[in-house]
């Protein structure tokens, strides 16, 4: 058996736009202000699937679905996860874990954890925890204008 490990990261700043929701792990938080992005501009799932795609050795989430794309406009970035998850399976490995550190101001992410690592893990198929860490104020993310996710993930596979 062969383990490998793969680390994600993404930013996305603040939005101005009003309508525009904050999506955090698959979770909305309505009372929150928006990221900007493309997609939902979920921070963490994007990041959980950069993890995993490094892990399998699949290059990173902008190759597969590139913010230039019009297919992508909007979309589900839990759904976006799940696809990266069946193409880590689909080249021969297994999802073991990922582990994401959120790094933001607001929402606080305590109340909400535990429905985003059900989210994140039911898309995976494999445990994923979710850590929110502040900036205390320092630099872009401590005043609020963005959000930015760590994640490490572990693959297995079998030797060829």
């Amino acid at each position: 058996m062969i383990v490998r490990v793969g680390q994600g990261f993404d930013v996305h700043a603040c939005s101005d736009d009003p309508a525009r929701v904050l999506v955090l792990g698959g979770v909305t938080f309505p009372d929150e202000r928006g990221l900007v992005g493309h997609s939902d501009a979920d921070v963490v799932a994007h990041a959980a699937a950069d993890a995993l795609l490094g892990a399998a050795g699949l290059g990173d989430i902008g190759r597969h679905f590139p913010d230039t794309d019009e297919r992508w406009a909007g979309a589900d970035s839990i759904e976006l996860l799940r696809e990266v998850a069946r193409m880590v399976r689909a080249a021969g490995f297994e999802p073991g874990n990922v582990d994401c550190a959120v790094v933001c101001e607001r929402p606080k992410l305590a109340p909400r954890r535990d429905e985003m690592e059900t989210n994140l893990g039911d898309a995976v198929g494999a445990p994923v925890t979710v850590k929110g860490n502040r900036a205390e104020q320092l630099g872009a993310i401590g005043r609020g204008e963005g959000i930015v996710c760590y994640a490490v993930a572990v693959v297995t596979g079998s030797e060829a």
